[in-house]
């Protein structure tokens, strides 16, 4: 279950939590939670102590689609009132009914993704509000589900694209972007409130903008316009006021991008960019309706490194798309290896209920879509461990998750929590520092790299 902080006033309600797939659903959670709280329930750590429980599913490929299944089970189960939310909950089965409540009938309640009053209206129905929530004041920026030091900011929700593989857009919906006012409020609350490092998040953070014609809002009382560069510009503002960091996630490499490129160079919006490729060869990325072409891609990377030679960039592949040929794959491979991309993740293709590609000829084998992303992995290890090399001797500022006496694991700005490496901090040999690293939980501390260990750096403190 979700790691939230649990306390008992009175009798007031309790409940129980699971948080499951992206980052931009944990901001869903994050924000049924705090409304939640904010009405005077309390949260619980187990389902033994529960009133009722939600679950916050995952829907797209069927990997996390049965994970949501079983933790729906196991929260049936262990306590008996579920109500199930996210975007499982908006998926149908071939006949039209709704998935989860064919497969799991006792459920109290099914709402879509980002569905935090209906969510509540579910709640209130087994479990009257207990206070006015005018009482309860809550921290600021709310009740958040990851460590205090770092926090996910969704700048929008749903998406404009129709890749073939994909069914987002019919969970989710379109385009919605945040005004930009309420987005760098939330940042600023979320600064107050002690975040050191802010994950911006959105199924496609370029766009940001596009479904309202980049109109001009407001935030402190002066204009800003509802665009990328202008929202890169006021977070690298706030971030240098609050010495902390901003990362991006989900940049999909239009040529806009390029604009905030020199705003990265300045280190306080990281030199990391979370692009999600998907492929290299033109004729897979046609079959997949991408909205970019390898050949760009290769020469926007190597202008953006010309402009932020510190640029680090992570992106996501497919291997085993209906119809890719060996010639097709390796030239993915290929690309990998020339646009040097410094972390890299590869699912290997799975059918998605409802998704396009589905129709496509010349689908593979299970075998051979498995054995295709194990060959990409090789090569995209190879290349981030290479790179990983070139680290040994540099002087790092990290940002420590956890520490203690012993050593401590940090994150450098070319890591993102959960899906990147790590910095492994050895245990220093004088006792005062010890303690200060001890001491350094989500805090910035310097360290030097002296090695590598698989996908990690080891480094002792400065």
């Amino acid at each position: 279950m979700a790691d939230i902080a649990s306390s008992r006033r009175g009798d007031a309600p309790r409940i129980g939590f699971v948080s499951l797939g992206c980052p931009k659903a944990l901001v869903d959670s994050e924000r049924i939670v705090s409304r939640l709280r904010a009405e005077g329930y309390e949260t619980s750590k187990d389902y033994a102590g529960a009133d009722l429980v939600v679950v916050n599913t995952c829907g797209f490929i069927d990997a996390a689609v049965h994970e949501s299944l079983d933790a729906i089970g196991e929260a049936l189960h262990a306590n008996g009132k579920v109500v199930v939310t996210g975007c499982l909950g908006a998926r149908r089965d071939a006949d039209g009914d709704n998935l989860v409540r064919k497969l799991h009938p006792k459920v109290l309640a099914v709402t879509g993704p980002h569905a935090t009053d209906a969510v509540l209206e579910a709640v209130h129905a087994q479990l009257p509000r207990p206070h006015d929530p005018f009482v309860d004041l809550l921290p600021p920026g709310g009740l958040k589900l990851t460590p205090r030091h770092y926090a996910y900011l969704k700048i929008s929700e749903g998406c404009n694209h129709r890749c073939s593989f994909c069914i987002i857009p019919s969970l989710r919906g379109d385009l919605a972007s945040r005004p930009v006012g309420d987005v760098l409020d939330e940042a600023r609350a979320l600064f107050d409130a002690g975040v050191k490092e802010l994950l911006v998040v959105s199924q496609d953070t370029s766009a940001y903008g596009v479904d309202v014609k980049y109109r001009t809002g407001f935030w402190d009382g002066r204009p800003l316009r509802t665009r990328l560069l202008e929202l890169v510009q006021a977070l690298h503002g706030l971030a240098e006021r609050y010495d902390a960091w901003v990362r991006l996630h989900y940049v999909y490499p239009y040529p806009h991008v390029d604009d905030i490129v020199p705003v990265l160079a300045q280190g306080r919006v990281l030199p990391y960019l979370d692009v999600p490729l998907q492929h290299a060869h033109p004729d897979v990325l046609r079959r997949m309706k991408r909205p970019a072409s390898a050949e760009r891609n290769l020469e926007r990377i190597a202008a953006w490194r010309s402009a932020c030679p510190e640029l680090v960039i992570r992106s996501t592949f497919i291997a085993g798309f209906p119809g890719e040929t060996e010639a097709e794959f390796e030239t993915l491979l290929d690309f990998v290896r020339e646009a040097e991309i410094d972390r890299a993740g590869c699912f290997a293709y799975s059918p998605v209920d409802g998704a396009a590609a589905n129709a496509l000829p010349g689908a593979l084998p299970d075998a051979e879509r498995e054995a295709r992303r194990a060959r990409f992995m090789e090569v995209a290890e190879s290349v981030s461990v290479a790179k990983l090399r070139r680290r040994v001797g540099q002087d790092l500022r990290v940002l420590v998750d956890q520490a203690g006496r012993n050593g401590a694991v940090a994150r450098s700005y070319a890591d993102a929590p959960e899906i990147d490496g790590r910095v492994l901090i050895r245990a220093p040999e004088k006792a005062s520092a010890k303690s200060r690293l001890a001491a350094s939980s989500g805090q910035f501390v310097r360290a030097r790299v002296v090695a590598t260990q698989g996908h990690d750096l080891v480094a002792e403190l400065v």
